[in-house]
């Protein structure tokens, strides 16, 4: 699946391919339309199991569109904290490796 530039413009790019009206998609998906077009303009964030219906409903992949939104989150905190991003990032990338090995302690 090719991934938009953000998770909203992948999941408006996915209902407009299938032609289906925002009223239809909202319907299929158990949302309010003003909910559904606010996700596409990126103005409202989805739940995991909403991306999940997302991806049930447009057959693709739910890690494909897990990994959209994320990175969406992602890409916004580096974006408006530039100055700490790369140090913020590295720390991080630590902080999995720690959690991952705590995991496998239990």
């Amino acid at each position: 699946m090719e991934l938009e530039k953000t998770f909203g413009e992948t999941v408006k790019k996915l209902r407009e391919a299938r032609t289906l009206t925002l009223r239809e998609v909202a319907q299929e998906l158990g949302i309010d339309t003003s909910m559904l077009g606010k996700i596409e303009k990126n103005n409202r964030k989805p739940t995991n199991p909403l991306i999940e219906k997302f991806a049930k409903f447009f057959d693709v992949s739910a890690r494909d569109l897990t990994i959209a939104f994320m990175s969406d989150t992602v890409a916004y905190h580096v974006l408006i904290n530039q100055d700490v991003a790369q140090e913020v990032l590295k720390v991080a990338e630590e902080k999995v490796r720690y959690l991952k090995g705590q995991k496998e302690q239990v």
